[in-house]
Order: C-alpha cells, then sequence, then structure tokens
C-alpha cells in the first residue's frame, strides 16, 4: 500500500472488474467511420504532441 495513503488513514475498497458488455465490429464502412472519427478526435486533443515529436 501507498505509504501517503497510510499517512492519511484511507483504507482501501475492492471494486469490481467491469466487464465490457458491447464489441464492435470495425470491419464495414459504418466501422471505416468510427475508427476516422476516433483518430480525427485524437489528433485534434494531441495536436502539440503531435508536433513535438515531429520536431524531434
Amino acid at each position: 500500500m501507498n505509504p501517503k495513503i497510510q499517512q492519511l488513514g484511507i483504507r482501501l475498497v475492492p471494486r469490481p472488474k467491469i466487464k465490457a458488455t458491447k464489441s464492435l465490429d470495425l470491419a464495414g464502412p459504418e466501422g471505416k467511420q468510427i475508427v476516422l472519427v476516433e483518430t480525427m478526435r485524437v489528433l485534434q486533443m494531441h495536436a502539440k504532441t503531435f508536433k513535438k515529436l515531429a520536431d524531434m
């Protein structure tokens, strides 16, 4: 256990494991659209990071 947590007197609580209930089929045109949209979202969200990596 983390010493900082012990100092605060916080006790750990076991959390239930959450299993995925849905599955995505990325094979068709809808799947291609999902991949494209999510890729564009990540590129926009992390534009500065990708710029810094490109300049290395």
